[in-house]
């Protein structure tokens, strides 16, 4: 099995976070259709003969395209690869994109699966990151997707925002779990160098969240999606049983996918990484793709088994470290792990190796130590 990744990158304007590849040079967008249509055919053979299971439009702000632009890109992937009939299919949306599509444009669109990036209902703070949308427009766009028929939904919020307190956390939260959704991705805020955002910090203009605030945001976090009966499956995501994301789940267990566009990258399930050069022009005047291409040593690929694994809720398949990598590498990850066992940080279930829930935010401390 394998997934498909489609990278859209324009956008309005710029959110003071994302280190993304964008661009807000809208006018080309018919262009690079045309030029994404083309890498996605002259690309197939790299999944000869393997299945498709997920599919995933990103960005950028995919939902700036139209409906038969959309149609267009996923009726090229189903001519080119072999999707299964039960594919998930998801694109990324804004919540003003979704409710300013004239009627009749939110039909599915052969997609099962829509990705809001709502980050905050505080009109304040939604202000400060340069988001286009309202908290209301938020809330009626959920709305306006549930009424057409869409009942695979996840949202985005951010925390750990400046000037964020643990009471407008909250009032987040009861709005994200009140409106009824499948799936939840939160993730603290990240000052990324080079954005907006951490120039600002740079400045003194904003400041960061204390860690114990941030700590105590996730804690809230991890206990009300158990509440509302969302299991936490990898770190920063939480999903309604059955409603995991299965395109974001095939990156963290190391299945081979392809990603189109400038930016997206590519990974052959074996050792090797692809990255198309972030350069618009440069893509949509190429007849190939301009990409560059990384081999992963076996230490690397250890270290990537550890560092996904230990994301999940599954953990880490001790068998299939020892498989992969030998007896040898096997006994330096357990005996890596064992002072962290020791103090419950690391469990043992099953043969697999798992953060324990206090452990979560300290997970990259404890990555780092069984990493080589």
């Amino acid at each position: 099995m394998a997934g498909l990744y489609v990278h859209i990158p324009f956008c309005k304007s710029r959110c003071i976070y994302c280190d993304f590849y964008s661009t807000t040079r809208e006018a080309e967008k018919e262009a690079y259709v045309n030029a994404l249509c083309r890498e996605i055919t002259a690309r197939k053979r790299e999944l000869a003969h393997t299945r498709v299971h997920t599919i995933y439009i990103g960005g950028g702000t995919p939902s700036l395209l139209s409906s038969e632009q959309l149609n267009h890109i996923l009726c090229k992937l189903h001519e080119e690869y072999e999707v299964e009939e039960d594919a998930e299919v998801t694109v990324e949306m804004n919540p003003e994109d979704v409710i300013n599509k004239e009627s009749g444009e939110n039909e599915k669109v052969q997609v099962n699966r829509v990705s809001l990036g709502i980050q905050t209902f505080d009109e304040k703070l939604l202000r400060l990151l340069r988001r286009r949308h309202t908290a209301q427009t938020a809330v009626r766009a959920v709305r306006e997707l549930q009424d057409t028929g869409f009942d695979n939904i996840s949202i985005d919020l951010i925390y750990g925002l400046p000037g964020q307190t643990m009471e407008l956390w909250e009032r987040d939260l009861d709005k994200a779990f009140g409106l009824g959704v499948q799936h939840l991705s939160a993730y603290a805020l990240s000052y990324e160098e080079g954005t907006p955002l951490w120039r600002m910090q740079q400045q003194g203009e904003v400041r960061e969240v204390n860690e114990i605030l941030s700590v105590n945001m996730f804690e809230l976090l991890c206990r009300r999606a158990k509440e509302a009966g969302f299991l936490h499956y990898e770190i920063s995501n939480f999903a309604q049983p059955g409603r995991r994301s299965r395109h974001n789940s095939s990156y963290w267990t190391g299945e081979p996918y392809l990603g189109f566009g400038p930016g997206a990258h590519s990974y052959d399930g074996q050792r090797i990484r692809r990255a198309n050069n972030a350069d618009l022009s440069a893509y949509l005047q190429a007849e190939v793709a301009p990409a560059t291409f990384e081999t992963l040593t076996n230490e690397e690929l250890y270290d990537e088994a550890v560092m996904c694994g230990l994301r999940t809720a599954r953990g880490i398949d001790l068998c299939e470290v020892e498989r992969r990598f030998g007896q040898q590498r096997s006994d330096y990850l357990q005996q890596m792990a064992h002072p962290h066992i020791k103090a419950g940080r690391l469990v043992v279930e099953e043969g697999r190796l798992h953060l324990s829930e206090d452990a979560l935010m300290v997970s990259d401390d404890i990555m780092s130590d069984l990493m080589l």
